[in-house]
């Protein structure tokens, strides 16, 4: 092998591993725009206390906020986007005494207020993650009125019979997110 041969060659693998590089970095970037993760430490946190899939956190703030937690035109505030009124009946619940609608805009108090809502939701459904989440957009009593419907005409609500387009479209929006979390951040969500 002469040493132009060899010249050429160090250089081509040079490019090859530039181009790997970066190829890599573009996907990351991809990734983390297309599916972000914020706050992973106050999910893990969150979903040990409260027995829940940190994925499935990671799903509802996805379709809640895509992790930029604002205000919606409803009200709804935070990461989870909870209601004042809700989060007051959440603290009600948990016997959190000096809980103010502002603290909804904190990380750690929404996404343990939005945590305890959705163990809740779960408890009451028992364990059934497809109408816990139907009730977390579409509120508990229109889901029992749906489940019931369901079962007086003998068979299982499904996502497909939530009455509410915005409701099913929510529920299948949350299950796929709760999916890809779980196929992308693994590690961040100590799923490993």
């Amino acid at each position: 092998m002469t040493r132009r041969t060899f010249g050429t060659i160090l250089a081509l693998a040079a490019v090859a591993l530039t181009v790997g590089v970066v190829v890599s970095a573009l996907k990351t970037a991809v990734r983390t725009n297309a599916l972000p993760l914020q706050d992973a430490s106050i999910i893990r946190k969150q979903a040990a206390a409260k027995h829940l899939d940190p994925a499935l956190i990671a799903g509802v703030i996805y379709a809640e906020s895509k992790f930029e937690p604002h205000t919606s035109s409803a009200g709804a505030e935070g990461l989870m986007q909870i209601l004042p009124a809700t989060a007051y009946y959440l603290a009600h619940l948990s016997g959190g005494s000096r809980f103010t609608a502002k603290d909804l805009g904190r990380p750690d108090i929404n996404v343990a207020y939005g945590s305890y809502y959705l163990r809740y939701l779960l408890d009451h459904y028992s364990g059934n993650e497809m109408l816990a989440v139907a009730a977390y957009n579409g509120g508990l009593a229109n889901v029992d009125k749906w489940v019931a419907e369901a079962h007086a005409e003998g068979g299982e609500l499904t996502v497909s019979g939530i009455p509410f387009p915005e409701t099913r479209e929510y529920v299948q929006r949350v299950m796929a997110a709760q999916q890809e979390y779980r196929e992308t951040y693994p590690r961040e969500l100590g799923l490993q």
